[in-house]
């Protein structure tokens, strides 16, 4: 397959801050590809040096073959950049925020209308195509943003937490809309720090502090973690993980609603210490059970050794 993005050793500082510190990576044609990590980790400053909105400092970052650093000009009909805060117009329509990236794009009358009919009918915005975006829920801000940046039919797409802060709802008619556009053939590149939505994409990177740490098909990423996950459901969740951070068998103890997640290397030989510890400070435990690692689970175990090993350089 071909690579419509290649990274190479990519660098980005800012003074004696290190966004991105060297990462590799490539995304072939018409793959949904995930760039997760928490806040911090860089996602944002990589999508905007793929877009061309920023410049790299070392390295380099290739779109359709050319460099985004010579080239950019002849790479922009190419891509949709819709970054965490769209530029959405809040006194226009909707109808008129897409017409006006429409122009932008140099996309005809007659190419628009049919067009439009089509980003109507998967975002559900038809109805509301006379309203002020300003007047638009949350959710409907991103799907509307969402359509400006697919009305010149890019082949790439560079999508920045389009996500964040959207209803349950809308979160999922945003990945039914993406894993669509790529059905036809568009490529994705869409950051997020959900990692379940980072289950959804064909292959991921993992960044934590302008690292990566994991670059893979979520399966894969799954099936490679070390030890077996166990699910304990307790009387005071957070005070049972602050006990197992204390209990050399229990490891990477961490909050995941009201349970709480322990990694044990060998469960039958390990729980009797973890059951120990909890009911002795005073916790009981309400069920518990063993479960197939998460992409967070993952990632807290991957950061959890890069973080080692930098702490050792």
């Amino acid at each position: 397959m071909t690579a419509v993005v290649e990274v190479e050793e990519l660098t980005r500082s800012f003074g004696e801050v290190t966004a991105l510190g060297g990462i590799s990576f490539a995304v072939e044609a018409g793959a949904l590809f995930g760039v997760v990590g928490p806040d911090g980790a860089g996602k944002t400053t990589l999508l905007r040096i793929l877009s061309g909105v920023l410049r790299f400092s070392a390295g380099d970052a290739r779109l359709f073959g050319l460099s985004v650093a010579t080239h950019a000009e002849a790479i922009r009909p190419r891509i949709a950049y819709m970054p965490q805060r769209f530029g959405l117009y809040a006194d226009l329509t909707v109808q008129e925020n897409i017409d006006f990236y429409a122009e932008l794009y140099g996309v005809t009358a007659e190419e628009r209308s049919r067009r439009l009919d089509r980003l109507y009918d998967f975002s559900r915005l038809g109805p509301f195509k006379q309203r002020l975006a300003g007047q638009l829920s949350g959710g409907m801000k991103q799907k509307l943003g969402l359509c400006c940046a697919l009305i010149h039919q890019p082949e790439l797409l560079l999508l920045d937490e389009p996500t964040f802060g959207v209803d349950p709802l809308s979160r999922r008619d945003l990945w039914l809309i993406l894993h669509e556009m790529v059905a036809e053939g568009v490529t994705a590149v869409v950051s997020t720090s959900y990692l379940d939505e980072a289950e959804r994409c064909d292959r991921v990177a993992m960044l934590d502090g302008g690292r990566l740490v994991a670059l893979d098909d979520p399966a894969a990423l799954q099936a490679a973690y070390q030890g077996t996950i166990v699910i304990v459901r307790a009387s005071d969740p957070r005070k049972a993980a602050d006990l197992l951070a204390t209990v050399p068998e229990a490891h990477r103890p961490a909050l995941f609603g009201e349970t709480v997640h322990v990694t044990l290397t060998d469960p039958a030989r390990d729980w009797p210490a973890v059951a120990s510890a909890l009911e002795s400070g005073g916790v009981s435990i309400l069920e518990h059970e063993q479960a197939v690692a998460s992409l967070e689970d993952v990632f807290l175990e991957l950061a959890e050794g890069q973080r080692g090993r930098g702490a050792d350089d």
